[in-house]
């Protein structure tokens, strides 16, 4: 089975050549693999990187580089959709790692009959330093990344709502369309409600592993979860039953700490005393949870904070997303024939 491996990079230097690296070790047989590998017009070495690997690996089928100069991250998936040829599209973020059985794993499910694919993506870190396994433990932790099923490996093989770097059977996007590129960081949860909707499963494989870079200072991961949240906000004006409830608790937790700060001013601080006490609470046993297994250190005494500058930041993001939503909604609808390259 031919299989398209496709990378969409912007700005990745450091973390590309990595990836790729992973690639060339790939156990599934070279000549059956694919590479598409897009760049959002970096402005730093990241097309050199490209390049260079293109130069030095003709053991592939082929390996092909295309530019998206719309830079937006769908567009890029779009390209190399448009420009894959495999009987199975693999989709891979260029701030990953995976493991080289990655590409076979994934090929021996759709042999096995699924049509869409993938596997837990835990976090890890590029250049280990004591502040950036910190970040980690924040970002790995439940309280501070989400419940999806993805972030973190289970033992259990089932069907989900989503999956990250996933597998997917070509028909999938014939039938369903590519991402929506009016969207940015829920073109994942959107192109997946349409697959469910059209009838397919998206199968949960615990033997896929795949790793995801965290942000590796604190400002940078505060900057990705206002982003995050803030197109949950949009998103919420398109396509509300793609998005889970879960996704809007830093909103909710947010409004109840502006309403009961309100309250205080008002001279009714009860409500503000309860919330705080309730989430510093929960907040300390999970910063508890989180490093229980870990190497102690210092720095792990600021993980309550750092939860809560996050929470607040993608809180803050979804309260800005929905009250631009309604201006920016119409134009934001997915249109299947214009995603079809």
């Amino acid at each position: 089975m031919r299989v398209s491996v496709c990378v969409v990079a912007y700005n990745e230097e450091r973390t590309l050549p990595l990836l790729l690296s992973d690639i060339e070790k790939q156990t599934y047989e070279h000549k059956k693999i694919e590479i598409v590998l897009v760049d959002s017009m970096s402005t730093d070495q990241t097309r050199e990187a490209m390049n260079l690997f293109k130069k030095e690996n003709n053991e592939f089928e082929n390996v092909l580089i295309r530019e998206n100069p719309k830079k937006k991250q769908a567009s890029g998936w779009n390209v190399a959709i448009a420009s894959s040829s495999g009987d199975v599209i693999i989709r891979i973020d260029a701030h990953a790692r995976i493991p080289e059985d990655f590409v076979q794993k994934n090929i021996k499910n759709i042999e096995d009959g699924e049509f869409v694919v993938g596997g837990p993506r835990p976090n890890t870190v590029d250049q280990p330093t004591a502040w950036k396994e910190i970040l980690l433990l924040a970002e790995s932790s439940m309280f501070g990344s989400g419940i999806a099923s993805f972030r973190r490996k289970s033992s259990e093989k089932k069907y989900v709502k989503s999956v990250f770097h996933g597998a997917y059977r070509r028909e999938v996007f014939e039938k369903v369309g590519g991402f929506n590129e009016n969207l940015g960081r829920t073109e994942d949860n959107e192109l997946h409600y349409r697959i469910r909707k059209a009838g397919y499963k998206i199968c949960y494989d615990p033997e896929i592993i795949s790793y995801q870079f965290v942000r590796g200072t604190l400002k940078q991961m505060m900057k990705q979860k206002y982003g995050n949240g803030y197109w949950i906000g949009l998103t919420t004006g398109v396509c509300p039953e793609c998005l889970s409830i879960y996704y809007f608790v830093p909103f909710s937790f947010l409004i109840a700490l502006l309403g009961s700060m309100l309250l205080c001013g008002m001279k009714k601080p009860v409500p503000f005393v309860l919330l705080n006490v309730m989430y510093w609470g929960t907040n300390i046993l999970m910063t508890f949870g989180s490093v229980k297994n870990e190497k102690k250190q210092i720095g792990q005494v600021l993980l309550p904070i750092i939860f809560f500058l996050l929470h607040i930041a993608y809180g803050v993001g979804t309260l800005v997303g929905l009250i631009q939503m309604p201006f920016k909604r119409k134009g934001m609808f997915h249109s299947k024939e214009g995603d079809r390259r």
